[in-house]
């Protein structure tokens, strides 16, 4: 079959079992394929192939809503919706997007990107349903680590109490970025071993009847045993507490498993669980033998050997030289933790786990639960660090006001993948964190302009003994610097100067620096003489500089790699106005108002204008005169 003509699912409802394993073989071929071109959520994705055939199958979608929660793992459902044919553009500039998006497909419901979403978004779209007179299922994907999730937790309680008609599937590949932690996840281990729910309780229930209860006491005491003797010998009895009707363990690469126990879940009515296991990376052995999870999320790869196609003598990654500051820290600071929301590999804690295992914490998908346990670690006298992406800290902001900045703790903040982050998208890009965290009081952020100024920033923020303090840095390799032997401190709140100028200043931090240089240099072959300012502390502001150049009305250029709402460049035009600067020349460059959408990083910053030629411009228009003489 070519899968480019596929318009629909439909055509599934009339294959055998034989012919969906076969089909099944060759959609793992085509993800194989293009990913290694592309890129991709591979191994996600190549653990659900026979999942997603049999829903398509049993169900009509879009009638039937899938809500894909993460959404990594919706390839095959766009497949058989109608675009395997672009495949070639999957998370390319204005191509396919890697996660489910409305606007590509009728059968895509809901937008995810972020984990633990689907039971809350498919709870309001049953509740509509039946307000409606509808007649539809409605049918979220999860997999076991979004299922940890304090959101998902809520969601399950309030389904289980409503006892609205609504199918969960339970994806247990036993890993979601990385290996799973906690006592849900061991809960769903026993799940796993226990052999077939029904099976066990039908036989459990006849057992009980045959218990002779004569008289009250001892008729108690049999349904005491009862009740306590089924929480060891019944799998699911988790979710039935919930108020769940469970299936499963299915073998979710067997389709006649697969398609027996969602037609007992289509005809059974109030909330479901299907408990589904598959195996994630199935039918590629380097995926299916990775046991540290590295072909989750993949760059391009040689499909014969899986060997990863990457720069020769790249750079260290950003995140890989604050872990290894943190080691080196960790050797002679014992109060020093470290705390992830599962992104151990992510944020390259790998090293830092084996030296000091017992000072580093994988708290699962629980981005809140992270940010409050680091604040308590901090009441005690603890130096945490929570390493978290910037788009994952969205997630645990109230912590992060009431918790931690209101108690004005000594929490460090590790921000990861600050910036665009490329072809993951706009449910990804890191943009947000500087207007949401310079709002709040006690709060300290920076940005290192390289990965030398990088370590010094995290010996800063391990020394600091005031409150809290963020070190933001980007996705990806660094620039390759020499790096110094030994750590200093930055003095808190100071900025530098990169290039003297005397007509306008720059000021820029992190990413963006090397635009501004790049600037000042044709500028300077222009005959306007631009100084260039390592804003490097975007909270507090280097006051006294700013000072300098507003007391002799020096035009000011601001460069952010960020939102321009409540930016950097707005505490400066704060600054002005606060101080009385009514005259001066303020201009911004950085994001704007919209998200942006997947594609490398260099094509975004030309789409959104934040390019050197725009920064010269910007300058320019700033000194009429010195244009007319350029």
């Amino acid at each position: 079959m070519d899968l480019t003509e596929i318009k629909d699912p439909s055509f599934l409802r009339n294959m055998s079992n034989e012919e969906l394993e076969q089909f099944a073989a060759q959609i793992r071929q085509f993800l194989i394929e293009k990913l290694s071109v592309t890129g991709g959520h591979l191994g996600a994705n190549l653990g659900v192939v026979e999942l997603t055939l049999a829903l398509h199958k049993l169900f009509q979608s879009p009638k039937d809503k899938f809500i894909f929660d993460v959404g990594h793992q919706s390839y095959i459902h766009k497949i058989l919706t109608g675009r395997a044919g672009q495949f070639d553009t999957l998370r390319q500039y204005k191509g396919l997007c890697g996660f489910p998006k409305v606007r590509e497909s009728e059968h895509d419901v809901w937008e995810t990107g972020h984990s633990s979403t689907s039971l809350s978004a498919a709870m309001g779209m049953t509740i509509a349903r039946d307000l409606k007179k509808e007649d539809s299922h409605i049918v979220p994907i999860i997999g076991d680590g979004a299922l940890t999730g304090g959101m998902a937790l809520e969601a399950l309680n309030h389904i289980g109490h409503e006892k609205k008609d609504i199918i969960v599937i339970l994806n247990d590949n036993e890993m979601s970025i990385a290996n799973n932690v906690g006592a849900l996840h061991n809960a769903l281990g026993r799940m796993r071993s226990a052999g077939k729910y029904r099976r066990v309780k039908d036989e459990m229930e006849w057992l009980m009847k045959k218990i002779p209860a004569v008289g009250g006491r001892l008729a108690q005491t049999a349904e005491r045993v009862k009740d306590s003797m089924k929480y060891f010998m019944v799998p699911g009895m988790l979710f039935e507490e919930f108020g769940f009707t469970y299936y499963g363990p299915v073998d979710g690469h067997d389709f006649s498993a697969l398609q027996e126990n969602l037609q007992y879940a289509k005809k059974t009515g109030g909330p479901v669980l299907v408990h589904v296991i598959t195996q994630k990376g199935k039918g590629y052995q380097p995926a299916e033998t990775d046991m540290k999870d590295r072909w989750h999320g993949v760059g391009p790869y040689k499909i014969d050997s899986g060997e990863k196609i990457k720069p020769v003598d790249a750079p260290p990654a950003w995140s890989e030289v604050v872990s290894s500051t943190l080691q080196k820290k960790a050797r002679e600071d014992e109060r020093l933790t470290v705390i992830t929301p599962a992104m151990i590999l992510g944020s390259k804690l790998e090293k830092f786990q084996k030296e000091f295992p017992e000072r580093l914490f994988d708290v699962g998908i629980a981005e809140q639960h992270a940010a409050t346990m680091s604040a308590g670690l901090a009441t005690q006298g603890m130096k945490p660090f929570l390493a978290i992406y910037s788009t994952f800290l969205q997630r645990a902001y109230d912590q992060l006001v009431h918790d931690v900045c209101r108690q004005n703790l000594n929490v460090m903040f590790g921000i990861d993948r600050a910036g665009l982050v490329g072809a993951d998208g706009e449910t990804h890009q890191g943009v947000f964190d500087i207007s949401f965290l310079r709002s709040i009081p006690n709060m300290v952020v920076m940005m290192p302009k390289d990965e030398n100024e990088c370590q010094h920033m995290v010996h800063t923020a391990v020394e600091y003994d005031d409150g809290p303090i963020a070190v933001r840095y980007p996705r990806g390799n660094g620039l390759g610097v020499a790096m110094d032997d030994t750590f200093h401190s930055i003095e808190i709140g100071s900025w530098e100067v990169l290039k003297e100028g005397s007509d306008a200043a720059i000021l820029t931090f992190g990413t963006t620096i090397s635009l501004a240089l790049q600037a000042s240099k044709d500028l300077q072959a222009k005959g306007i003489s631009v100084q260039v300012i390592n804003a490097r502390f975007i909270k507090p502001l280097d006051e006294r500089m700013l000072h300098e150049l507003m007391s002799v009305n020096m035009p000011i250029l601001t460069i952010e790699e960020a939102v321009l709402k409540g930016g950097f460049g707005s505490s400066v035009l704060e600054f002005a106005e606060e101080n009385g600067y009514q005259n001066q020349s303020i201009h911004r460059m950085g994001i704007p108002d919209r998200y942006i959408e997947h594609g490398k990083v260099d094509q975004l910053l030309e789409e959104i204008g934040l390019t050197k030629d725009q920064a010269i411009q910007h300058v320019q228009r700033m000194l009429p005169s010195k244009q007319q003489r350029a």
